[in-house]
């Protein structure tokens, strides 16, 4: 039985607004942030508020309407912060989780490479990818796509991820895994509003889901349709809820923002591979330190005919492809 998370948003007499995420509109300075804005309202109708009967202003909800941005925490404001979501998700499902925030490792830029000679299109990848970082059981809800397409053909739009043969792969037919690219140059990070979203210093971008506003600036900026929205509350089994949770990758997503692969940095930046890595079966995922010499998809960047999808735009992705 599937158990529904709450919408963390959901409106409530005291609330500052009627718990939708408010639509970003620019300005005249194009990509300036509507978010202050956006809590200067929020401030003036939570004034008003403090004063009505039984209304008081000191409510998680309050607190969460008003958090700092994670580049501004500190280590006793992410303490607390854990300890409510911590407390939120257990009442919620059952299960202790733990929440950490693991910080990139100095001299390490990650980067992946995949053999697109060995990707079968099993998508054992996909699911793997869904149970680490508590997806939904929503097949439009996975970071990974893995889009089948004719032999010789790089027309993605007239490939599908929604395939479904009895055996793969199919005569005629390759794979074509696609998810988050972890662009040096990325468009969704110049499209937000808010500056929810930023590229760590190990190269994976991420996104502060309690700075989004939902306005999917992101999402259409990006190329690759690497990013998803949470259009409706929640859900997730019980038992599918992996309880090691990253802040800023897999803890439980609220409604109204928008979340993307981040290289399992919850894993990866604790020395172990992203769960999409470990689940294929045929080793067409690489990963890997791009700074080390030594390693392998360093290796196949300097040896190897690697491509990237949609050069053109020039994202330059820390993804690559390659047939070996």
């Amino acid at each position: 039985m599937t158990k529904k998370l709450p919408i963390y948003r959901e409106p409530s007499p005291c609330s500052a607004g009627d718990g939708a995420a408010p639509s970003a509109e620019r300005d005249e300075h194009g990509d300036e942030a509507s978010r202050r804005g956006f809590l200067q309202l929020a401030a003036s109708a939570a004034v008003l508020l403090a004063g009505a009967p039984g209304c008081k202003t000191d409510s998680p909800e309050f607190e969460e309407l008003f958090q700092k941005h994670y580049k501004e925490l500190t280590a006793e404001d992410k303490k607390k912060i854990f300890a409510r979501l911590e407390t939120r998700t257990r009442a919620l499902t059952g299960v202790k989780v733990n929440i950490s925030d693991p910080q990139p490792l100095e001299g390490v830029h990650f980067a992946y490479a995949l053999n697109l000679s060995h990707c079968n299109g099993n998508r054992r990848c996909v699911e793997a990818c869904a149970r680490e970082n508590n997806l939904p059981n929503d097949p439009q809800m996975r970071y990974i796509r893995v889009i089948e397409l004719d032999n010789g053909s790089q027309h993605l739009e007239k490939g599908t991820a929604y395939y479904d043969p009895e055996r793969v792969p199919q005569p005629g037919k390759f794979y074509l895994p696609v998810q988050c690219h972890q662009c040096d140059n990325a468009p969704c990070v110049r499209a937000c509003p808010t500056k929810a979203t930023w590229k760590e210093p190990d190269g994976i971008v991420v996104v502060d889901y309690d700075w989004c506003i939902g306005c999917r600036y992101c999402q259409a900026a990006c190329p690759y349709h690497a990013r998803r929205f949470n259009w409706v509350e929640p859900s997730i089994e019980p038992d599918r809820v992996n309880p090691n949770q990253g802040y800023l990758s897999n803890r439980i997503r609220p409604v109204g923002v928008v979340e993307k692969c981040t290289f399992c940095l919850h894993r990866t930046r604790n020395g172990r591979y992203p769960a999409c890595y470990e689940a294929c079966p045929t080793g067409a995922r690489k990963f890997g330190n791009l700074s080390d010499p030594e390693s392998e998809v360093r290796k196949i960047v300097e040896n190897e005919r690697v491509w990237i999808l949609k050069e053109e735009l020039g994202t330059e992705p820390r993804f690559f492809y390659f047939y070996g």
